[in-house]
């Protein structure tokens, strides 16, 4: 069995016990639980249920396993040819880590 669900803008595929990086939830604990009631979509052996535009009573309840993690660093490089204009700026995107404890469709 598993899940489409949008969790903060982003559309991500749920199954049990699956870990996933997730757009840092701010004022999430370790250990903390997180429901995430957006489900577009169920899929429970081979019986699909598709959302309009959710379903309604669904939901992914996820355990927050590590609340700030740091992704790769991202250069992004600007350049303007024959001006001398370079310009080179860099972040590293924050995530917090859950693992999908149940699906309740």
């Amino acid at each position: 069995m598993y899940v489409i669900a949008e969790i903060q803008g982003q559309q991500f595929k749920l199954e049990q016990g699956r870990r996933l990086f997730v757009h840092h939830i701010k004022g999430a604990e370790s250990g903390a639980v997180v429901e995430f009631d957006k489900v577009l979509l169920v899929d429970n052996a081979g019986n699909v249920t598709v959302g309009v535009p959710t379903i309604a009573g669904a939901k992914v309840v996820c355990e927050v396993v590590s609340p700030l993690v740091k992704g790769d660093k991202v250069l992004v490089f600007h350049k303007k040819r024959r001006k001398g204009y370079r310009k080179l700026n860099g972040h590293r995107q924050q995530f917090t880590e859950v693992l999908v404890k149940e699906i309740v469709a």
